[in-house]
C-alpha cells in the first residue's frame, strides 16, 4: 500500500482580477472602445497614456500542503471564499495549480456541482457508460454495476431521456450513484448533495460511509453539515483565506470554524438617493459568529429605507436564495399589512424569523422596494448579504425537509 492517496505540496492558485476605469465601464464606453479599436495607432499617438484596465492578482489558494492516506475520510470546511471549491477542482484535475504540485494515486470520481461529467445531450444510460469509460472501466465492469446504480438513483423511468431534461434533483441522484458505484479509489463530493431531498441525502451519507469503512476507499467531503462530517470523517481540514488554518480533529476544526470572527460581507450599504425611495442599508443577523446560521435558530434581516416623500402604501419584500439560485423563502411587508413608511424620511424595518429552518448550504438575499401591487418599482438588490447555514445537531440533521419557496414561515416585522 502506498504512503498516501493524495499529497499536496505548496499548492497555490492565482486568478487575475481586471479593474476597469470607473468611468469606462458602461455600455456606451464598451461600444466606443470596440469602434475606436481600429484607430489605436492614431489614438496612441495623440493620447500616449490612455486609461487601461488594471490587473490585480488574486490568490484563491496559497501554500496549501497536506497528505491524505488511502482509505481515509477527510472533511473540508471553511467559509465562503476560503478556497474549498478551487482546491477540489485542482484535486479533480479540472484546473491546474499556479504553483506547487499535487500527487494522486488512484482513479478519482468527483461530484462538484450538478451534472459534473455529464453530457446534457446524452441519456442517463449513455452517461453512465461515458463516466465509466472515463474512469478506465471496461463495458463488462460497467454492466456489472449498472443495475445497482439505477436502483440507487431511483431514476429508471427517465433512464433513456437526455439528462438536460432531468430536474436538478434527478441529475444529482444519477450523478452521485455513478460516482459512488463505479469503483473509484478516491471519491470527492462537494456540497452539491444539498439539492436532494432529505431521504436521498441520508442515503448518500450512508453510501459514503460504506465506501470508506467497508470498501476502504478514500473520501473527501465538503459540507457545512457538521453532524454529517462528525459522523463520517476522522479528520477535518479547515481552510481560511486560501490557506490551511487547521488539520486534525473534526471537533477542533469545528470550534475554530464557529469562533472565527473574520469580518464578512453581511451588510449591504449604499448612499441615500434623494430623488426616489431606495434601500440604503441591509444587515443580516445570524445565530452564530460571522455569517453562519445554525438551522432552526432565530434569524433576522434589517433594512434601512429612504423616502424623499410620504408613501403610505410602500412594499418591502425579500427572498432567500440558495446556492443554486433557487428562491426558498419569500417575505412581503404588504402581505402582512406592515406600514414600512407612512411618512417621508428614514425608515428602519426589521423582519425576525424565530426559527429559520433551512438545509445546509450558502444563501443570499434579494430585496425589492416598490409601491402597492401594480404600482411603481423603486429598487431591487440581487445577491446581497451572503450567509451559510449549518446543522450542528445529529437529530436535526436526520430531520431535514426539502426546500420550497413558501409564504407560511412565521415572521414578525418591526418598523421604526
Amino acid at each position: 500500500m502506498t504512503d498516501f492517496a493524495i499529497q499536496a505540496e505548496g499548492v497555490g492558485k492565482r486568478y487575475p482580477l481586471h479593474h476597469q476605469h470607473p468611468h469606462h465601464n458602461g455600455l456606451r464606453h464598451v461600444l466606443e472602445a470596440k469602434i475606436t479599436g481600429a484607430f489605436r495607432g492614431f489614438r496612441a499617438k495623440h493620447d500616449p497614456a490612455p486609461d487601461r484596465p488594471s490587473v490585480e492578482d488574486f490568490w484563491a489558494l496559497r501554500n496549501v500542503s497536506f497528505d491524505i492516506k488511502p482509505g481515509e475520510v477527510v472533511g473540508i470546511i471553511g467559509r465562503n471564499g476560503a478556497g474549498k471549491s478551487t482546491l477540489l477542482k485542482i484535486l479533480s484535475r479540472i484546473t491546474e495549480p499556479t504553483e506547487g504540485r499535487v500527487q494522486i494515486k488512484g482513479r478519482v470520481a468527483s461530484l462538484l456541482e450538478v451534472g459534473t461529467g455529464f453530457h446534457p445531450e446524452l441519456t442517463g444510460r449513455e452517461n453512465i457508460y461515458l463516466n465509466g469509460t472515463i474512469l478506465g472501466m471496461t463495458r463488462k465492469e460497467i454492466n456489472r454495476k449498472f443495475d445497482e446504480i439505477i436502483a440507487f438513483a431511483e431514476t429508471e423511468m427517465f433512464l433513456d431521456t437526455p439528462v438536460k431534461h432531468h430536474s436538478s434533483g434527478m441529475y444529482v441522484r444519477l450523478a452521485f450513484a455513478v460516482a459512488a458505484h463505479l469503483e473509484p479509489e478516491i471519491l470527492i463530493v462537494d456540497e452539491v448533495l444539498a439539492v436532494g431531498d432529505a431521504q436521498f441525502q441520508k442515503k448518500c451519507l450512508g453510501k459514503m460511509e460504506d465506501v470508506s469503512k467497508r470498501e476502504g476507499r478514500t473520501v473527501l467531503f465538503v459540507s457545512h453539515n457538521m453532524a454529517a462530517i462528525a459522523a463520517l470523517t476522522n479528520r477535518a481540514i479547515l481552510l481560511r483565506k486560501g490557506g490551511v488554518q487547521y488539520s486534525g480533529s473534526p471537533k477542533e476544526a469545528f470550534d475554530l470554524y464557529m469562533t472565527d470572527d473574520t469580518p464578512t460581507e453581511e451588510t449591504y450599504a449604499a448612499p441615500p438617493n434623494s430623488e426616489k425611495p431606495n434601500i440604503t442599508r441591509v444587515e443580516v443577523e445570524t445565530s452564530q459568529a460571522g455569517h453562519t446560521h445554525e438551522s432552526g435558530q432565530p434569524w433576522s434581516a434589517r433594512f434601512e429605507l429612504h423616502f424623499p416623500y410620504a408613501l403610505p402604501k410602500a412594499s418591502l419584500s425579500f427572498q432567500i436564495f440558495n446556492q443554486f439560485q433557487t428562491a426558498v423563502l419569500k417575505f412581503d411587508s404588504y402581505d402582512q399589512d406592515v406600514p414600512v413608511s407612512a411618512s417621508g424620511g428614514r425608515s428602519v424595518v426589521t423582519c425576525t424569523i424565530p426559527h429559520l429552518d433551512l438545509n445546509v448550504g450558502s444563501y443570499t438575499l434579494k430585496a425589492r422596494l416598490a409601491g402597492p401591487p401594480g404600482g411603481l418599482h423603486y429598487e431591487t438588490l440581487d445577491s446581497i448579504c451572503p450567509f451559510t447555514v449549518v446543522i450542528l445537531d445529529r437529530v436535526a440533521a436526520d430531520g431535514w425537509k426539502p426546500e420550497a419557496c413558501s409564504y407560511l414561515v412565521d415572521a414578525s416585522w418591526n418598523v421604526k
